[in-house]
């Protein structure tokens, strides 16, 4: 990756973070404030590595940011050498799940899954396999938006320890007889992954008609 594509990627992250501050602080006159002028520093980072001087920067290229489209999101489908994966009990449903999320601006997915696995199962994992792709109208999840959801296939490399401990209320590694019940739309991917092991075919869903 060149200078100026880091750059870009680096304007374009503190863009979308000033974003989402700007929309949670309507309130608050300081925080908007401040938001507003992480967003001139990003057109300004931006502006490093493009022709475009930052005022058309700001007017332009961010201002055409906002094609409305899923929310990408994803789950590490992680399975031990016994072939048991990886759940964690959710503390929004009291149901189990594998661990996973939405992604942050200029992650890939493989890398979102893996900081997910991190964050919430407080394990480091390698992503090996993409098991597949979900549209959540398709597959069951509980989301008033349409999300894509990447089920990526992982196995653990080391223990760090939970960052976010509050959304998880227990964990554990099950093997495909013994489930325990399962959120809304990990009770269709889960059984996937045990799926996938075997005949490794990825899932996608059909175009609708």
């Amino acid at each position: 990756m060149s200078p100026e594509q880091q750059i870009r990627m680096l304007g374009d992250e503190l863009r979308a973070l000033a974003d989402d501050g700007i929309v949670w602080s309507q309130d608050d006159p300081y925080h908007l404030d401040r938001y507003r002028r992480v967003r001139r520093a990003a057109a300004e980072a931006f502006s490093i590595a493009d022709e475009r001087d930052v005022d058309e920067i700001e007017g332009t290229v961010f201002s055409q940011l906002t094609h409305v489209a899923p929310v990408p999101c994803g789950d590490a489908a992680i399975v031990g050498d016994d072939g048991r994966i990886f759940l964690i009990r959710r503390s929004d449903d009291g149901l189990w799940a594998m661990p996973g999320g939405g992604f942050h601006m200029g992650e890939t997915p493989a890398a979102g899954v893996a900081r997910e696995a991190s964050e919430e199962a407080g394990l480091v994992v390698e992503v090996h396999d993409l098991v597949g792709v979900y549209d959540s109208r398709l597959c069951g999840a509980r989301s008033e938006i349409q999300l894509y959801q990447f089920v990526f296939l992982c196995r653990v490399v080391d223990v760090c320890g939970p960052t976010t401990p509050d959304e998880t209320l227990d964990s554990g590694w099950f093997a495909r007889h013994e489930l325990p019940a399962l959120s809304p739309g990990h009770d269709v991917r889960v059984p996937d992954v045990f799926r996938f092991i075997v005949d490794r075919r990825t899932v996608f869903d059909r175009p609708m008609p």
